[in-house]
């Protein structure tokens, strides 16, 4: 069994890494995680996270039944620098921590050829310290935007907001080993795919 490729699979906003994780879940035996679910699944009642943040922002994060409402703890969390901080502070390490076990029982039940994890501050958060490359999916500034305003509904000024947030494409291209432009075609972004799993060994 030869050893299981560890990818980081990042882009800006609206660059389409949802429709590649699709992908190639479809065409690559692989794992898949999102660091989203992940940050999500650290949150649940019983998890080394949940007292932590209910002691820090207080119960009025909680839902009826316990779990802590999102949007109730992100208003909270985005009226208070400190506290957005100190949110950060329990929540990342605790994601991370959570991502390297999973990746660790992967490896230790042998059966896939990857896992790939997608975040979108995998590069800030030093994830590429963990994985063996990181793969940028990139897509024009325009055609991003549309798709924000066509599909989420945001406004110029909301993309503007975003993108500005984000790292420069200078910055993706610095830490990432393969591209994918996921500005045209889909049978265009998949051939680029393809191409990418027969070089590194994974098309099945």
């Amino acid at each position: 069994m030869s050893k299981m490729k560890l990818i980081g699979i990042t882009g800006g906003i609206g660059a389409g890494k949802s429709l590649i994780l699709d992908y190639l879940k479809e065409n690559c035996n692989c794992r898949i995680l999102l660091a989203d679910e992940a940050a999500h699944l650290v949150k649940e009642p019983g998890q080394p996270c949940y007292h932590k943040l209910v002691d820090a922002l207080g119960e009025g994060i909680l839902q009826e039944d316990g779990r802590i409402d999102r949007q109730k703890m992100a208003a909270v969390i985005f009226s208070s620098p400190r506290l957005l901080k100190q949110t950060d502070e329990i929540i990342h390490p605790a994601v991370k921590e959570y991502i390297l076990e999973e990746i660790e029982k992967e490896k230790r039940a042998g059966k896939r050829d990857a896992f790939f994890l997608e975040a979108a501050l995998l590069i800030e958060e030093g994830y590429d310290r963990i994985l063996d490359e990181l793969w940028y999916i990139h897509a024009k500034p325009e055609v991003r935007r549309e798709r924000l305003k066509s599909s989420r509904g945001y406004s110029d000024e909301k993309v503007d907001r975003i993108f500005a947030s984000q790292l420069t494409e200078t910055a993706f291209l610095a830490h990432c080993k393969e591209v994918i432009d996921n500005s045209g075609s889909l049978a265009d972004t998949y051939r680029q795919i393809d191409e990418i799993l027969k070089k590194a060994g994974l098309k099945t």
